[in-house]
């Protein structure tokens, strides 16, 4: 293999990298794999061979100390050398990841500047206020599913799941009516991380249309939503036009891709569990501990790109350096399933479990996700609803049968086709 650039080759980790598979058919095969080998590893991204090196940290312990290190960035603009140097391809696919300026990518004092704007539209207040909404769409898009007849299969990833979140999403944003299906299929090609160049910066253009479609409609008819504050901290000057463009970019696929994945497994698991189902849909066990569990056992990402060291950095507990302009990813797959913190059963789903709560599903430290409890709300109103309406719904196929999506970045599946059963009066 080709030397790394930057490596800690004083690390008895180092060596031939692990290729990460792009296509996501076996994330949790994959984060065993990467659990093995260390609590931090040598890997290759996918998109280009041999080009992105960087580490993939699967250890609950080093990433929540890595996460709240003032040495850890995740600005490639400053502390990627490879970026900075022009080496990392134009067209990489997953270029985007790292091009945007917002929240997500920022450092230090410009993290707390672009996320200000956002952590005030994820206030609690104004979440909670949202609740008589979420449960009026859950309730419509049920009505919608209802049409179909209790034998007839139908993909409740794409009919409830995928679209709950993004009305939610667009609701927080003032997105009008007539742009939420394409904004549905936008925030989706954003994921995909088997793509060619051309089909990963075909959705990026895609996207960002939307957004500036989204921006000029906003100008001329401003409201009372996230998006028209947006705008208006970019007419005075606090946001630049990327900063702007990009912190939808952040807000549309954060706030949605989660909250789908987290349905879609938590339906999922439910539904291949009658016990676990019988025991949430009585109340005997909270739905926020099944919400808990199905975060922890299928971390709705499932690897977040990136993170880079500031300075040469040494994990005292673990003896592993980081190297100053070291790329790396977090696993929040393998954190989940770490059988040193949640026993030897730990793929298994069991919402009783002490340890359900201690995933780092929604992040850790300053970029920790603004939109959990939201997310969370979501999922416990969905959930409920779901299942008191449609108490005798089922697999349409094996569990086995459900594809995964092209990513090793979102953790979710192409489609959930389920027989919905005669619903209650």
């Amino acid at each position: 293999m080709p030397a790394t650039p930057n490596s800690a080759s004083q690390s008895p980790l180092t060596g031939c990298p692990y290729r990460l598979d792009g296509t996501g058919s076996d994330i949790h095969g994959e984060a065993a794999a990467l659990r093995d080998r260390g609590p931090a590893t040598r890997v290759v991204l996918p998109g280009l061979p041999d080009t992105i090196p960087a580490w993939s940290v699967t250890d609950p312990g080093l990433i929540r100390r890595l996460l709240t290190l003032p040495d850890i960035s995740k600005d490639a603009h400053q502390h990627w050398p490879a970026y900075v140097n022009g080496t990392v391809p134009a067209d990489w696919p997953l270029r985007i990841w790292v091009d945007v300026r917002n929240a997500l990518s920022a450092y230090g004092t410009e993290h707390r500047r672009l996320r200000r704007p956002l952590a005030a539209a994820f206030a609690s207040r104004r979440v909670r206020a949202l609740i008589p909404q979420i449960e009026e769409i859950a309730r419509t898009l049920l009505d919608e599913v209802a049409a179909a007849g209790p034998d007839q299969v139908v993909d409740l990833r794409e009919k409830f799941a995928w679209r709950l979140p993004l009305l939610v999403v667009n609701v927080l944003l003032g997105v009008p009516d007539d742009l939420h299906d394409d904004f549905r299929d936008a925030v989706g090609a954003l994921f995909v991380t088997n793509s060619t160049p051309e089909a990963a910066a075909a959705a990026g253009k895609r996207a960002y249309e939307l957004i500036w479609q989204l921006v000029e409609r906003k100008r001329k008819t401003p409201g009372d939503d996230v998006t028209s504050a947006l705008v208006a901290a970019h007419g005075e000057g606090e946001l630049s036009d990327q900063e702007l463009a990009d912190s939808f970019v952040l807000l549309i696929g954060a706030g949605h891709e989660t909250t789908v994945n987290l349905l879609d497994h938590a339906v999922t698991n439910l539904l291949t569990h009658p016990d676990q189902l019988h025991q949430a849909a009585s109340g005997h066990t909270p739905w926020e501990q099944v919400i808990d569990e199905a975060l922890r056992l299928e971390a709705p990402i499932a690897t977040i790109i990136m993170r880079f060291a500031v300075r040469d950095v040494t994990d005292e507990t673990t003896g592993i350096t980081f190297a100053k302009g070291d790329a790396m990813v977090i696993n929040y797959a393998a954190v989940g399933r770490d059988p040193d913190v949640h026993g030897h059963d730990a793929d298994r789903f069991d919402p009783s479990r002490p340890t359900a709560h201690q995933h780092l599903s929604f992040g850790h430290g300053a970029h920790m996700c603004l939109g959990a409890e939201l997310a969370r709300i979501e999922a416990r109103i969905a959930l409920d609803a779901l299942f008191t309406r449609f108490p005798n719904m089922r697999l349409a196929v094996e569990a086995e049968q459900l594809r995964p999506l092209p990513s090793f970045i979102s953790n979710g599946h192409q489609s959930l086709p389920v027989r919905l059963g005669q619903p209650t009066a």
